[in-house]
């Protein structure tokens, strides 16, 4: 066995994506990327989502954000080895072959296209707070194209516009809500946290139940590794920035739960629509709080955008130069951005959203965003398994102890956790993510068979 933080000597696998030359991202600019990516719309209405299981919720935050973590340092550890775009591809890839690979590219750009869908839709509710939309459904579908098109073209603008965008974003939601999470600590009342756990369950289960809620909220933490190709010093950074990214994110989520739940009283945010303004309105003892949060959660979600959509065209990019996504995903535009790639999940983004606005609520839209968790979860957990196939392959000659049980404690323990997660997501969401994963199947199919020529065919017995 060997530590999987020294490079191994096996050459990935022929065909692979090489490093680009061009560098988009300094250590800012990833970790940006990183916060931007987690820190979305979620974290305005998650206060109120897990109130009902009591404050409990919080350690399902604290547990969430160790797991999120240790698949941060999974992720750095990986991209030494395969320092290039696509990483949740390109390790399951390198470690089990072309098949496994393209179920991870399939089910992470899967998640990726539905959840830009969602957080399109999730701008509209905050827009209505500035600019009464009074229920018009035409309204409303133009402002969540608005929000889907307009980071889209930053993206077409190139990788530079892309990390220029997330810096300014990630500033602008991170500040406001960090200043919440802390100077919110000073007004706490505690007899407005409620009961420990208020569902009457079990803790375990009652834990069980409030992470599932909160699993969306830490999708993201793989970001770097993702754009690996475009991080200055990819082998170092992309650790560094996932690390970073996941605990600034980590750090606001839990202060900003706690402010929150101390700051409204239990019964209420239960029932609050947003709780992070109801939580400024207890500190100014003014009603302008909505409106300022409103501000923060468009500049927060309009930015996640920006860094998912990049995520979005990355993953199919890194696949279709090994052959395993049609070629158009390859073409690569002057600004570095696969160009093909965000228009695919554009449109398909802007399809969804027509569904949602035109159909009634319980829609194929709904049940493709409850089964998002499930396909996110799937790269972590074959990117966990790669880890662990490298560190049994490895030859006693070149084990570094201490090193060889941090990267085994940190690859079974992201194992365990992305297999947790998956469970998590529910009978539904599993079942209904399982489908869509097999979906991808015939695709495959396809693809490797035009890679065949006559020869290969002829050698396997193919031809008549």
């Amino acid at each position: 066995m060997t530590s999987a933080d020294t490079p191994v000597s096996d050459a990935p696998a022929s065909g692979a994506p090489k490093a680009s030359p061009r560098r988009a991202f300094g250590l800012t600019a990833a970790t940006a990327l990183v916060m931007g990516n987690i820190i979305g719309g979620g974290i305005f209405a998650l206060p109120s989502a897990v109130a009902p299981f009591g404050t409990l919720s919080l350690l399902a935050f604290v547990v969430l954000s160790v797991a999120a973590v240790l698949l941060a340092l999974l992720f750095g550890t990986l991209a030494k080895r395969s320092p290039v775009t696509g990483g949740l591809y390109v390790y399951p890839r390198d470690a089990f072959g072309p098949f496994a690979g393209f179920l991870s590219a399939w089910s992470y750009w899967t998640m990726c296209w539905v959840s830009i869908a969602a957080l399109a839709v999730a701008v509209v509710g905050y827009v209505d707070v500035l600019i009464p939309l009074h229920g018009n459904h035409a309204l409303e579908g133009l402002v969540a194209l608005l929000a889907l098109w307009l980071p889209a073209a930053a993206n077409f603008a190139g990788t530079r516009w892309v990390g220029t965008v997330q810096i300014v974003s990630t500033v602008l939601k991170f500040v406001p809500l960090l200043l919440v999470a802390t100077i919110g600590l000073f007004f706490v009342d505690t007899d407005n946290f409620g009961p420990f756990n208020a569902t009457g369950d079990s803790v375990p289960g009652a834990l069980a139940a409030s992470a599932a809620l909160l699993l969306y909220s830490f999708l993201g933490v793989e970001s770097a590794a993702v754009s690996a190709g475009e991080v200055e010093n990819p082998e170092r950074n992309v650790g560094r920035a996932s690390v970073l990214g996941t605990l600034a994110s980590a750090l606001v989520y839990i202060l900003g739960t706690i402010a929150v739940f101390g700051l409204v009283p239990h019964d209420r945010l239960v029932e609050s629509g947003a709780p992070f303004a109801d939580a400024v309105n207890a500190i100014t003892g003014g009603t302008w709080g909505g409106t300022a949060i409103a501000l923060v959660a468009v500049a927060s979600i309009v930015g996640c955008l920006n860094g998912w959509i990049l995520l979005a065209a990355q993953m199919p990019y890194a696949a279709a130069r090994d052959g395993l996504f049609p070629k158009p995903f390859a073409k690569v535009g002057k600004g570095g951005v696969p160009g093909f790639g965000v228009w695919a999940v554009a449109v398909l983004g802007t399809a969804l959203i027509g569904l949602n606005y035109t159909a009634g609520p319980d829609t194929t839209f709904r049940v493709l965003v409850l089964i998002t968790t499930f396909t996110g979860c799937v790269p972590y957990l074959l990117s966990a398994a790669a880890q662990l196939y490298w560190l049994a392959r490895g030859t006693r000659e070149r084990v570094r102890p201490a090193g060889l049980v941090r990267d085994l404690l940190v690859a079974g323990l992201s194992f365990g956790f992305s297999f947790w997660l998956i469970a998590g997501a529910g009978y539904a969401a599993v079942y209904q993510g399982a489908l869509f994963l097999f979906a991808g199947i015939p695709v495959y199919v396809w693809l490797k068979g035009r890679q065949e020529g006559p020869e290969e065919r002829e050698s396997a017995g193919l031809t008549s």
